[in-house]
């Protein structure tokens, strides 16, 4: 009987590492320190796509397969990486207020054979659309100052202080937490994995439309 080689999450951060959870694969983690800076005249897609695979391809070794995500926020084409202060995080939050802008995961699997040959690889990238409400300069004010928006790409966090701000959300609620379940369990499926089912309204989805 044919073991699956280990799958590693090549991430440190524990939205991604819940999310994954919920597929009810077994897995260990190994954050990578990669390079996020977009290269000159990059599109969001394309970074989150370029990123999410050498995040895996980091952190693989022999035996193992990895999975790498990166999840980018973008209004107009422009890419809203993490904010360096919480000046930078209240400019960001008043650029999206009150407008529609798109939030880009990629999610990529490597996998290494015993004799260190790298195998196959696979990315997918999910799209979600968001529309933030008008927000005021109080409230942007004061969730700055939470420190929350800090380790954000965009400044903001759709799970935690920020829920407040969406008047409508097209897409996965986990691609803007920053790991596509969908796109994940296609992939894992694809590599040999048997996770669970991923159903919106049980995963706790957003559905909310203008």
């Amino acid at each position: 009987m044919s073991t699956l080689p280990r799958l590693v999450l090549a991430s440190g951060s524990p939205r991604r590492r819940e999310l994954l959870a919920r597929l009810g694969v077994a897995f260990e983690i190994r954050p990578t320190d990669t390079d996020e800076q977009p290269l000159p005249g990059e599109a969001p897609e394309a970074l989150a796509r370029r990123l999410a695979l050498a995040k895996a391809r980091a952190a693989a070794r022999p035996g193992e397969i990895a999975l790498g995500a990166d999840t980018d926020v973008a209004l107009d084409g422009e890419i809203f990486g993490k904010p360096r202060d919480e000046e930078e995080a209240r400019r960001m939050l008043r650029r999206l207020s009150g407008r529609v802008h798109q939030v880009w995961s990629g999610v990529a699997l490597v996998e290494v054979d015993a004799g260190g040959a790298r195998r196959r690889e696979a990315v997918e990238v999910a799209r979600s659309d968001v529309r933030f409400r008008e927000l005021t300069d109080g409230e942007i004010a004061a969730y700055a100052a939470t420190g929350e928006p800090l380790d954000r790409a965009g400044a903001y966090a759709i799970q935690g202080g920020a829920a407040p701000f969406v008047a409508a959300l097209e897409g996965e609620l986990s691609n803007v937490v920053g790991l596509p379940l969908a796109a994940t369990r296609e992939l894992l499926t694809r590599f040999g994995f048997s996770p669970r089912p991923t159903d919106g309204d049980a995963e706790g989805e957003l559905s909310r439309r203008p």
